[in-house]
């Protein structure tokens, strides 16, 4: 197998310049390995220094490094035709091209996925510069700076939230993609009913990116479900494998369980997020669903914990609505009339905000340690 040169590429936030990109989607230079600056950065490029070392399969345009929760990096292989078939796709879904805004680091894919998506249509994105933190003030004068007939932007459902409770308009953008994480219930009515029309995606770097949208695949995108219940996904967007590892195949298993109605999507949660407790499964993300509906919620993540009697213990983690004092007995009744006793927490503990990835992203593993340091039982 032939291979090139892969050169690490730190990519800060507030800018969509990525020198190098152009010759690597064209192949005429290296691949890029595309990182956060500063320390985030560094680590990356040392946990996947030794795959690189050798190089990358010709093909392979841009590697984009891929922890998650576990803390465990991956090299992403994407190749340039997976790449420009995603952004042609959304394109295509969207009703067509338009300038967009880039509120998250292009060293993640959906943010690279902005910029692709510029170039593409030929319109410079506008950028908003979130080095300090995402700030709804500043993504109003960005989204005030747009200038393309068609507009577009890509968030994660915390900056939806933010921008929502701290009341921007929104009724500018042609559209809002809104995936890199679970929607909480009643996200998108929230939105709609001030006007904002809300896409929801489902994707992972693994697939470009967003390839299902408001549970459709895009253009000669496949989808099923395997006898395990996990989304399993083919077509032109795949990736072509991990950095160091063998080519996916043609066929791309997540960690999603899921189910396909009328040809429909519907993603149930993370298999590695189900908490086994008194013998029952119960997806976290079916919990948080409901949980979100309650007033008194803003955000809430659901993890398990080791407890003596049931295995696991279902822990409500919530940041609360300014004000607002949620009561366990409440959310309780509220999981097991929707969804069942078992499924319902059995404790609950505030914070003022949840510790988040560089990809914005929960970190539920900061979480789950978080819970894990409290004697069972104990109340905040």
């Amino acid at each position: 197998m032939s291979t090139h040169d892969l050169i690490p590429a730190p990519v800060p936030p507030g800018t969509a310049d990525i020198p190098g990109l152009a010759a690597a989607m064209a192949g005429s230079g290296p691949a890029l390995l595309l990182v956060p600056p500063g320390p985030e950065g560094a680590r990356l490029v040392a946990a996947l220094g030794p795959a690189a070392a050798t190089g990358v399969p010709a093909g392979t345009a841009v590697v984009i490094a891929t922890s998650g929760s576990t803390g465990t990096p991956k090299g992403v292989r994407l190749s340039a035709k997976a790449l420009r078939h995603s952004a042609r796709a959304t394109h295509d879904f969207l009703g067509g091209p338009g300038q967009w805004l880039l509120a998250m680091s292009a060293a993640r894919i959906a943010g690279l996925q902005v910029v692709l998506r510029s170039r593409a249509a030929g319109i410079a994105p506008a950028v908003l510069d979130t080095s300090a933190g995402f700030r709804p003030d500043a993504f109003a004068a960005a989204v005030a700076s747009m200038t393309g007939e068609r507009r577009y932007v890509s968030l994660v459902p915390t900056q939806l939230i933010r921008l929502l409770d701290a009341g921007i308009d929104l009724t500018s953008l042609d559209a809002i993609l809104l995936g890199g994480g679970p929607i909480p219930a009643g996200l998108v009515d929230r939105a709609a009913a001030v006007g904002a029309h809300v896409v929801r995606t489902y994707g992972m770097t693994e697939t470009c990116g967003g390839c299902v949208y408001d549970g459709l695949p895009l253009d000669r995108v496949g989808i099923r479900i395997t006898d395990e219940g996990l989304v399993a996904i083919t077509g032109p967007v795949l990736a072509r494998g991990y950095l160091g590892g063998e080519d996916f195949g043609g066929e791309f298993v997540s960690s999603d369980l899921g189910r396909i109605d009328d040809g429909v999507l519907t993603v149930l949660g993370r298999a590695d997020d189900v908490i086994l407790s008194g013998g029952v499964n119960v997806p976290a993300q079916s919990v948080e669903q409901v949980l979100a509906a309650h007033p008194a919620v803003a955000e809430v993540t659901v993890v398990g914990r080791p407890d003596t009697e049931w295995g696991e213990a279902i822990v409500a983690v919530v940041v609360p609505t300014s004000g607002a004092t949620p009561d366990l007995a409440e959310l309780r009744e509220l999981v097991g009339t929707r969804l069942g006793r078992a499924w319902a927490p059995r404790e609950l503990v505030t914070v003022e905000a949840f510790p988040s990835l560089p990809s914005g992203k929960v970190d539920r593993k900061a979480l789950r340690t978080l819970v894990q340091a409290r004697p069972e039982g104990e109340q905040p």
